[in-house]
Order: C-alpha cells, then sequence, then structure tokens
C-alpha cells in the first residue's frame, strides 16, 4: 500500500510471478482445495492433486511452488510480483502493458522440508520473528523495483497471451527496467489497528497506473472491496490505516460506520450540483481501449501453451534442485490416489520426460522409506 499525494495505489500481488487457474470461475474452486475437507476437517492433498492434474495450467505455478523458491526462510528472503498484467499511461496518452518486480537485496535463502519440520518444532513464529526482529535491529529490508513494460499493440502479437496469470514474459523480450527501491523501516506500534484492519484492494489506482484484460486481475477489482466490505465494514477505507494521506472529495454519506465528514457543503450531497461542491477532475483521462472479437464462454486451454513455460523453467533447474523438486512432490503426493497420481505424472511427461521420471522414481523412493517406518 502506497500513501501518495494523488491517492493510495494498493499493488497486491504474491511471491512468485503466476498462479494455479486463468479463469477466475475457477478461482473458488482452487480455493476450496486448498481449505479442509468439509467432512474431515483436515487438509486434502487428495483434492489439490486431483485438481491441478486436470488443471495443465497449473503446471508452471506448481513448479515454482515445489522448487527450493517455494519454501523462503521469510520475507525477506523472497522476491515479490504484482503477477497481474497492469498499465501505465504516459505524459503523451500512450499505454503500456506493466508487470512489476520486487527482487530481494537480502539474497534468496530456502528451506528444505526437514529444516522446515525442524523450524516449526521450535517455533511457528518464524518467519514473523524473523522480519519483526530486523527491522527492531535496524536491519531494514530493501526491495529493488523493477517494471516489464510492453508497448500496447504488441500484445496482439506475442505467441502467449500477455493477460494470462499462468505465464511470464521473457526477459529477454522484456528486460526488467530498475525504478526505486522498496524498505520496510518501521514495525507497526498496534498489530491489529495497522495490520488485521489493513485493507488491499488492486482497485486502488492513482493516476497512470490502470488495468488490463487480464481476466483473473479483472475479478480481483470487485472481489476484493467486496470482501473487505463483509470483513471490515461498509466504510472500511476511512480506517486509519486505509485512509488515504491526501484530501478525498466524493458524494458518499451515511450507512454503518459513517464517522468521517468529507461534504463541507451542506447543499451539495449530490452531484451535479449549483453548490460547489467537488467536480471530476478532467485533467487525467485513459485512452481508449482497442477491442476486437466474440464475447463468449469458451474453453481456455485450446491451443493455449501450458507446457513450454514450465519446460523452460525446468530446464533451468540443476540437478541438485531437480532432485529436490522431485523430492518436495513425492512428499507433497503421499496418500493419493495412483489414478491422480497417474494423471499428474502425465503432465510433468509433457514438461519433460526426465520430470516424470524423476518425480516418479521420487515416489518409489518415498514409498519404502514409508514401508520401513
Amino acid at each position: 500500500k502506497f500513501y501518495t499525494e494523488e491517492g493510495n495505489w494498493d499493488l497486491v500481488g504474491n511471491n512468485t510471478p503466476v498462479f494455479f487457474v486463468r479463469d477466475p470461475y475457477k478461482f473458488p474452486d482452487f480455493i476450496h482445495t486448498q481449505k479442509r475437507h468439509p467432512r474431515t476437517n483436515l487438509r486434502s492433498p487428495t483434492a489439490m492433486w486431483d485438481f491441478w492434474s486436470a488443471s495443465p495450467e497449473s503446471l508452471h505455478q506448481v513448479t515454482i511452488l515445489f522448487s527450493d523458491r517455494g519454501l523462503p526462510v521469510g520475507v525477506r528472503n523472497m522476491n515479490g510480483y504484482g503477477s497481474h498484467t497492469y498499465s501505465f499511461i504516459n505524459a503523451a496518452g500512450e499505454r503500456h502493458w506493466i508487470k512489476f518486480h520486487f527482487k530481494t537485496m537480502q539474497g534468496h535463502r530456502h528451506w528444505t522440508n526437514d529444516e522446515a519440520a525442524e523450524v516449526v518444532g521450535r517455533t511457528r513464529e518464524s518467519t514473523q520473528e524473523d522480519l519483526y526482529e530486523a527491522i527492531q535491529r535496524g536491519e531494514f529490508p530493501r526491495w529493488k523495483v523493477f517494471v516489464q513494460a510492453m508497448p500496447e499493440l504488441e500484445a496482439e502479437t506475442t505467441p502467449y497471451n500477455p493477460f494470462d496469470l499462468t505465464k511470464v514474459w521473457p526477459h529477454a523480450d522484456y528486460p526488467l527496467i530498475e525504478v526505486g527501491v522498496m524498505e520496510l523501516n518501521r514495525n507497526p506500534d498496534n498489530y491489529f489497528a495497522d495490520v488485521e484492519l489493513a485493507a488491499y484492494s488492486p482497485s486502488n489506482v492513482v493516476p497512470g497506473i490502470g488495468f488490463s484484460p487480464d481476466k483473473m486481475l479483472q475479478a480481483r477489482l470487485f472481489a476484493y472491496a467486496d470482501a473487505h466490505r463483509y470483513r471490515l465494514g461498509t466504510h472500511y477505507e476511512a480506517l486509519p490505516v486505509n485512509a488515504p494521506k491526501c484530501p478525498v472529495h466524493h458524494y458518499h454519506k451515511d450507512g454503518a460506520m459513517r464517522f468521517f465528514e468529507n461534504m463541507p457543503h451542506g447543499d451539495a450531497y449530490y452531484e451535479p450540483n449549483s453548490f460547489d461542491g467537488p467536480v471530476q477532475n478532467e485533467a487525467y483521462r485513459e485512452p481508449p481501449l482497442k477491442l476486437s472479437g466474440d464475447a463468449d464462454r469458451y474453453d481456455h486451454r485450446v491451443g493455449n501453451d501450458d507446457f513450454s513455460q514450465p519446460r523452460a523453467l525446468f530446464e533451468l533447474f540443476d540437478d541438485e534442485q531437480r532432485g529436490r523438486l522431485f523430492a518436495n512432490i513425492a512428499a507433497a503426493m503421499a496418500g493419493v490416489p495412483a489414478t491422480i497420481v497417474d494423471r499428474q505424472l502425465a503432465l510433468f511427461a509433457q514438461v519433460a520426460p526426465s520430470y516424470a521420471d524423476g518425480v516418479r522414481e521420487a515416489l518409489d523412493a518415498h514409498q519404502v522409506v514409508a514401508n520401513a517406518q
């Protein structure tokens, strides 16, 4: 959350550049697989792998999740990403599509599964302890901020959909442009007031930053604010942690939690009016967005290559990194029905035969250990 002179800008992202799904209709289903089983109240590896094995677009994120990057030592030692495609509008009124990257300046550090199990046995607060104590010591964590920029019309010519949340933009085509540094230099004085009451929404932008045809982003634009109204209340945006530092002029009135005053002109409580109420600022307008094609529900997997980018990532891993990837996946598949495992292995084989073979060997080794215990 950036408190700018022109309002709040929220960049709601992730510690990976992609996600498991590209279709917002499937987002609730994905979340169901990560929650507890409604009958047993236990987490269900079967549900996870059943969903992923029937969703080849998840391969990219699954590969990242079970790689070394999937288990960082803490917040200070991981990257951040806007993940979605946003837009910048320059002074000439030209649109560029944008990806945001936050590269850790503390170096990447990651746990193995065994190391993580040992840490959890000592404390369940290791991530929060690490961040809080570093800031208290004055060792302020920093991230270099980069963007990738794509001219608007180039989106029509890329071999992949640049608005697909399961894809990255190759750095060779769209190199990282450094734009600044983000530093965390103060811990909250009141955790509940400053963290639990915080409401982040990708719909909060400032002039010059806009959205894109990214379907997952479009769903989040309304879903986040709607969730905040349910979680925090009607006027959550006026809570101190969410309120902009600059003056705000609008015609919102009444409703639950109406504790703020924004109508100094008593007669101007609607728009348009004749009583000098606030008017729309015409100084900034986005350029028109060119649209073409048919609006329809279509199979998003037809003609969509979900294997090349996971393959490129897999080929970057050295033998030790691949070994840990295979072992992590095998451990996570414990107890999953063979039909689901085989379906997932078939997807791995389409990425690279050695990917499927490595996981299969790790599964066999994991079973030997389980039987011995």
